[in-house]
């Protein structure tokens, strides 16, 4: 059963609750989104390791009720 974009946001809001998440369905499927995250968490991780705790944080959904995500980490910059 494919997800709904509140369901991967509200995912990834749980581990990441100081996270700025934007999500788009790609294809208007409800299988292929893309994932923009904004999180102070990532700071001092590779940009591998950011998107695996973003996997992570989606509890083995990835795959199975949610085909493909494009991701965009970012760490917040303390410039404003």
């Amino acid at each position: 059963m494919p997800m709904t974009a509140s369901e991967i946001e509200a995912m990834i809001l749980a581990e990441f609750p100081d996270a700025a998440v934007e999500i788009r369905d790609l294809a208007g499927d409800g299988d292929h989104y893309a994932a923009r995250v904004v999180s102070a968490s990532f700071a001092g991780m590779s940009r591998v390791r950011q998107h695996q705790a973003i996997y992570a944080a989606l509890k083995g959904k990835m795959g199975t009720d949610l085909h493909a995500l494009q991701l965009e980490t970012i760490v917040p910059s303390g410039d404003h």
